[in-house]
């Protein structure tokens, strides 16, 4: 019995206790059952942490006329964070190949042009066959799949209802603001 506690006392220094509780306890919606690598340090970030959050997935770009809705995306995480909002940024050279940096180049500029802070994982396909699981399975789910950056994919708590904005749809856009009010509601 003890080794078996101290494998999961492992398991929560590596994962996080949020993750293990998740996982103990099947909280984790299958949607949310995929693990990328963080943009900063390239340390595992499971988004089953992110269970029971409002999550707002974006492909983004840092050379890309729509680049400069990170500072959108940055305000409303910051606005909303205590309720429950995640913005999660997934960088991708898809569209143009107007994100050709290297990961510690992306996550630079990110952090000193708009000072983001919301959770990005590594860079990542985000189109076509070669996409990521995730996002194929955010496809499948709402029928769009993103047609260049910044395309936006709002997913409830648990993970049961997932709703597409195209990449002209701001941060600040009034049908957008409404459905994540509408899904922090408790």
């Amino acid at each position: 019995m003890i080794s078996i506690i101290k494998r999961w006392l492992g398991l929560a220094g590596v994962l996080g206790a949020g993750v293990v509780q998740a996982a103990v306890t099947g909280q984790c919606p299958p949607l949310l059952d995929h693990t990328f690598d963080k943009l900063q340090d390239g340390k595992p970030m499971p988004l089953c942490q992110y269970s029971g959050n409002v999550l707002l997935v974006v492909n983004t770009a840092s050379f890309c006329g729509f680049t400069s809705q990170y500072d959108g995306l940055e305000k409303l995480y910051a606005q909303l964070k205590e309720r429950g909002l995640v913005v999660i940024g997934f960088p991708s050279n898809d569209f143009g190949a107007q994100e050709p940096g290297t990961e510690k180049e992306i996550a630079d500029f990110c952090r000193l042009t708009y000072g983001v802070e919301f959770p990005m994982v590594g860079k990542t396909v985000v189109k076509g066959k070669q996409a990521n699981a995730f996002y194929k399975r955010l496809g499948e789910i709402t029928g769009s799949t993103p047609k260049w950056n910044f395309h936006k994919y709002l997913i409830n708590r648990d993970g049961s209802q997932v709703i597409a904005f195209g990449s002209m749809t701001a941060p600040d856009d009034k049908e957008l603001l409404a459905k994540i009010e509408q899904f922090l509601k408790p």
